[in-house]
């Protein structure tokens, strides 16, 4: 493990240590390319990661191009509803097959040499392989050419992938969360539409947005308007339990938006009595971060571009159909907007640690054992697969 010391003193064994002895992530883990390479192979390539939403691909014949830690993938819906997700690369030359989004296709066709694929994977139509307007060639079998397809899953209309194909069935995966969420969890959700997307772009290594999303210890100098009803002891953590992959906090006095007149979304009923006031907030490792209501639900996808560069996309989704009605359309808009002034007062916080990695004061920190569980719960996750190999 020794590539793994990225300071004198400091490897991942002081990660693992519990809260009260424990350091954070060494500095290397946020400023080297090298490491952020490592993290692809070992934690990215190894688990289930989030890479789109359903709503990326709402119709048959939608494509959309998408990657994940520089992995090329596309992402189809077919003709029976089907989302699949493919390597995005022509099986030929290593052309990028699908440059941009399109919609209605029946079949993927390469900018290269027009090799095309249908949205089930299968190479189609091989143009001029035998020569000038031969589409044949003696001895090879177009079977044995589609694209290789990404093993994939959707849960909560949030499209997950596992690009090795070995780890656990995702169903396991997301069972301790989903047992925890199972009032919400096997409910429909209806998406906000026009204005109930959007999407930052943070100058910070992707784990300094899970790290920040865990926890509530910032809540009072950070977000000082949503401190004024939902204070940092109306807070509560919610652990790594059991190795099950997700850590966060909860508040017990959630306030659902209203509009001018009192109104609300519609909300479900018949759960658990909890979420009349509660919210919970979960960073489901390693880069999908979920908001959970009694009304609504939002999603935020963490896009690693470099080790210092992530893109970050959330969606808003509904529990009552009736909320997406013209009479909701306001309060939809002022929902969008409450939460991306949340999202919006993270990044300076999240950059402002970003910026402190390059100290070589800094040794990767020390953890509130109070305050910064569910913070310490993330490192050690991510250094447990750093570690694994």
């Amino acid at each position: 493990m020794n590539q793994m010391r990225q300071e004198p003193g400091h490897d991942l064994a002081d990660v693992l240590a519990p809260i009260e002895h424990a350091k954070g992530m060494p500095n290397g883990f946020y400023t080297d390319p090298a490491t952020y390479g490592i993290e692809r192979a070992r934690v990215f390539e190894k688990t289930w990661v989030g890479v789109g939403f359903s709503t990326d691909v709402p119709d048959a014949g939608d494509v959309v191009p998408v990657e994940i830690m520089g992995v090329p993938l596309v992402l189809t819906r077919d003709k029976t509803g089907r989302i699949r997700v493919f390597h995005n690369v022509c099986s030929h030359r290593g052309m990028r097959l699908v440059l941009a989004p399109d919609k209605g296709r029946t079949v993927m066709t390469c900018p290269y040499h027009a090799w095309c694929y249908g949205l089930d994977g299968r190479l189609r139509g091989t143009p001029s392989i035998g020569g000038a307007g031969i589409n044949e060639l003696e001895g090879f079998d177009r079977r044995d050419h589609g694209l290789r397809e990404v093993r994939s899953a959707v849960w909560m209309e949030t499209i997950f992938v596992n690009l090795s194909g070995d780890a656990p069935p995702f169903e396991a995966r997301i069972a301790p969360l989903a047992e925890r969420w199972k009032d919400l969890t096997d409910r429909s959700l209806f998406h906000g539409g026009e204005g109930s997307g959007s999407e930052l772009s943070v100058a910070c290594n992707w784990k300094l947005a899970v790290e920040n999303y865990c926890e509530s210890y910032h809540l009072p100098w950070v977000h000082p308007a949503l401190n004024t009803y939902s204070r940092l002891e109306d807070h509560y953590h919610l652990r790594d339990a059991n190795d099950a992959g997700f850590a966060g906090q909860g508040t017990v006095v959630y306030r659902p938006i209203t509009d001018q007149d009192g109104r609300a979304f519609p909300y479900l009923s018949g759960i658990d009595p909890k979420w009349q006031a509660a919210g919970e907030y979960v960073a489901l490792f390693p880069n999908m971060l979920f908001g959970a209501h009694r009304d609504h639900w939002f999603a935020m996808l963490l896009e690693p571009q470099a080790h210092d560069r992530t893109r970050e996309r959330v969606e808003i989704w509904y529990f009552d159909e009736a909320s997406l009605g013209s009479e909701y359309r306001d309060l939809r808009r002022d929902n969008a907007r409450q939460w991306r002034t949340v999202f919006l007062e993270d990044v300076q916080a999240v950059e402002g640690m970003q910026r402190g990695r390059a100290s070589p004061g800094f040794q990767g920190g020390v953890f509130s054992s109070v305050m910064d569980g569910p913070t310490h719960d993330f490192h050690r996750w991510v250094a447990t697969m750093v570690m694994s190999g």
